[in-house]
């Protein structure tokens, strides 16, 4: 891929399209010239930009919801361990769609090769929706913890805020070799100090429960059984996955990493295990300073082990460590929605000059997009409702991608791929099972916004055709 830029930004041209005989897009052509990002980005920013989306400040909360449905110490840590093979599991069927599809843009790139425009439309604005309301989640999360460790930053939370979503744009703005160095520097901070939080945990906390064993701690008072057990490891292990969510970060990159047949596939094998060995780590030294009761009774158990491992020091280090952990996580989401949404401009969901990269590699407009729905979301006040309704909608995604994976299998089986889905089609299945699990799940136990996430979907179509009657043209590059 050629890495010379015009320094001023230019509109991309809009060719016409390659369709194969199903409807869809098969022809493998290179990006315009103007759309191309730079091709700069190896192995460990592919590493630091997944473990920065999957691992966040929720691990210190979470662990006392999964605490509360499991009876023993064994399977509270257990279910960690399955959440790591689960998210390994699922990452071949993204490896085998990220290599054989080297273009940047995530889940939209996938649905819209695979399944259509129609596909890729949903798939595409919903991800692009979920990244900027997860950039505004982590801005707030941020400026609600320094309130608290920093008492004259009270009431101006949400200028502080809007501050770090606007830091970010330019960060990113200025270019990907510095949105990499960001992101690496983050997600290395963040993921020593969850491992200095543990190890001290170690160190300095088994005094505190008289001792506690390891995997000793008493069960529950009201141990569940047989079907009831069954249900409730299932909802333990929904609060799992979800935390293992972000794991096919890299994906998002692929025309900008240098050789992504090989680059992708480590990045998230590496990061999936990099953050299995983080959250298994993290929560054997929660077991280790509290019983499995005290975990599952805590409103914020990070906070709590921390107070009873550093004392007076407690809270103070803790929020310090989501500050850190949130800032990581802003960073990467911000990249995957302007990618997103400048692989759909690129292809003619918006103005291809929606498309328009500048010299440092950089989308600036759908950077600029992202950055102006990521503030309307703090701004609006509602957005957690919002998002908790894409939320729903991108396990949609996560289901669509995995069909995608058998669908491309079956369609285009001489399309190369550099790397093949492993044990493929029972990973491919399992991972595909499991997303349509979750969704029967979701649906059931949260009827509401299921059925506005539902209503959302069935009104995309008459929104889609409407979009499309300004669509200058198919464009044949892409995907």
């Amino acid at each position: 891929m050629n890495h010379d830029h015009n320094n001023a930004e230019q509109p991309v041209n809009t060719p016409s399209s390659d369709v194969s005989p199903t409807g869809t897009n098969s022809v493998e052509a290179s990006p315009a010239p103007a759309s191309r990002l730079l091709q700069v980005l190896g192995v460990g920013f592919g590493i630091a930009v997944t473990v920065g989306a999957t691992v966040s400040g929720g691990i210190l909360r979470s662990p006392a919801e999964v605490a509360a449905h499991l009876p023993t110490t064994w399977m509270f840590v257990g279910i960690w361990v399955l959440g790591a093979v689960y998210a390994l599991i699922c990452s071949v069927s993204f490896a085998e769609l990220s290599t054989m599809i080297p273009h940047s843009g995530g889940f939209y790139v996938f649905a819209r090769r695979a399944l259509g425009q129609y596909a890729g439309f949903v798939v595409g604005w919903a991800d692009w929706l979920t990244s900027c309301g997860t950039v505004s989640a982590s801005a707030l999360l941020i400026s609600d913890v320094l309130t608290g460790l920093l008492p004259e930053l009270k009431g101006k939370g949400l200028l502080l805020s809007s501050i770090l979503v606007l830091m970010f744009g330019v960060f990113q703005w200025m270019g990907i070799r510095l949105s990499s160095i960001v992101q690496s520097s983050t997600s290395f901070l963040k993921s020593t100090a969850l491992l200095v939080v543990a190890i001290a945990a170690f160190v300095l906390g088994g005094h505190v429960t008289d001792n506690v064993m390891l995997f000793n701690a008493a069960p529950q008072a009201a141990a569940a059984t047989g079907i009831s057990l069954f249900m409730a490891t299932i909802l333990a292990f929904q609060v799992v996955i979800y935390m293992y969510d972000g794991y096919y970060g890299v994906v998002y990159f692929g025309e900008e990493v240098v050789n992504p047949g090989r680059d992708i596939p480590r990045s998230m094998f590496t990061s999936v295990l990099i953050s299995g060995a983080i959250y298994l780590l993290l929560n054997i030294a929660f077991v280790y300073v509290m019983p499995l009761q005290g975990i599952a009774s805590s409103d914020f158990i990070g906070g709590a082990v921390a107070k009873l491992t550093f004392g007076r020091y407690g809270d103070a280090i803790v929020r310090v460590l989501i500050v850190v952990c949130e800032l990581s996580t802003m960073n990467a989401f911000l990249m995957f929605a302007v990618r997103t949404l400048f692989a759909m401009s690129r292809d003619g969901i918006l103005t291809e000059r929606a498309a328009a990269v500048n010299k440092g590699g950089t989308p600036t407009i759908t950077l600029g997009l992202s950055i102006l729905v990521a503030l309307a979301f703090l701004l609006s006040g509602t957005f957690e409702r919002a998002l908790a309704i894409l939320t729903f909608a991108i396990v949609v995604n996560y289901a669509i991608c995995f069909l995608s994976v058998i669908v491309l299998r079956f369609r285009e089986p001489e399309t190369p791929r550099p790397y093949k889905a492993f044990a493929y089609p029972l990973t491919t299945g399992i991972s595909l099972a499991v997303s349509v699990m979750f969704l029967i799940g979701s649906t059931i136990g949260d009827t509401e916004r299921s059925l506005y996430a539902l209503g959302a979907l069935a009104l995309s179509y008459p929104v889609y055709l409407l979009q499309k009657k300004f669509w200058r043209s198919v464009p044949k590059h892409g995907v």
